[in-house]
């Protein structure tokens, strides 16, 4: 009987020992992309001035002066604090839990959200990113594990070429790969392409240039009948502070089904801190 519960402890903590193992590498893996997209960020970037966006739609115009300071330099890569909550539910049972995370962003090129929320036995934590979503429950057992796929980057992707318009601004500065266009007199369309991929976002601008919203349709699967299709995504923006030359929401409320009867803000931060690694 000894030696049967000898061999159990031992399976049980091998077991243990294996899972905690595992969670290690992906914090480890979190680590180093976060590292490789702060690489984005140029060294000596230029700086900004009103004349680069004067050609632009009125709204888009209204949008960089009122985002980003007379020269400021153009850091496209931003990491971010944040809490607030997230939805484990639906609209009808949002089931919300508190979270905190941080995020490293850096549009076109990825972004890496790793998150902890919840609490007790049913303490959430875990990391997004444009390869990966993998979510653990008490740190112990792998509850979401997917990513990888064509799919899973495309959805990534229309996540945070959104994220990029009100957080990091200079990364949607038009170019080459990224075209404005005007819809009406408080709203301007943005497409970004990269390596092979393609997302448009509407933004809607105050009079003063406050972002008030962003829209766009997403590739995404978050439906009954769980099959990835473009359907609509967007949130509010406010609270908005300065952060080294960037006027910047600290305030997000973001969800699926957006403007529609559906829509369910399942993503709610307030951004503590926002710095540019450099």
């Amino acid at each position: 009987m000894r030696i049967v519960l000898l061999w159990s402890l031992v399976i049980v903590g091998t077991g243990l020992t294996g899972l905690l193992v595992w969670r290690q590498l992906d914090h480890r893996a979190d680590r180093i992309e976060m590292d490789r997209l702060s690489g984005f960020q140029r060294v000596n970037p230029p700086r900004f001035f009103g004349n680069m966006v004067a050609d632009l739609p009125e709204p888009a115009r209204r949008y960089f002066t009122f985002a980003i300071a007379e020269g400021t330099p153009l850091y496209t890569v931003a990491r971010l604090e944040m809490e607030g909550q997230f939805g484990m539910g639906d609209k009808a049972n949002p089931r919300y839990v508190p979270m905190r995370a941080t995020q490293v962003l850096a549009a076109p090129y990825g972004f890496v959200w790793a998150m902890s929320g919840g609490s007790g036995a049913m303490r959430m934590s875990g990391s997004d990113s444009g390869t990966w979503t993998r979510f653990w429950l008490a740190g112990l057992a792998p509850v979401a594990r997917f990513g990888g796929d064509a799919n899973h980057t495309r959805s990534a992707f229309g996540r945070y070429v959104a994220e990029a318009i009100f957080w990091t601004p200079a990364a949607v500065l038009p170019g080459p790969n990224v075209v404005w266009e005007p819809v009406s007199d408080s709203i301007s369309r943005m497409t970004m392409r990269h390596d092979g991929l393609e997302q448009t976002v509407d933004i809607t601008v105050a009079e003063d240039g406050r972002l008030i919203q962003v829209r766009f349709l997403r590739w995404s699967d978050a439906n009954p009948e769980k099959q990835h299709r473009l359907q609509p995504f967007g949130g509010y923006l406010s609270e908005f502070r300065d952060f080294d030359g960037f006027r910047l929401p600290t305030k997000v409320e973001a969800g699926n089904d957006f403007e529609t009867d559906a829509y369910f803000p399942f993503f709610i931060a307030h951004v503590t801190d926002i710095s540019f690694p450099r």
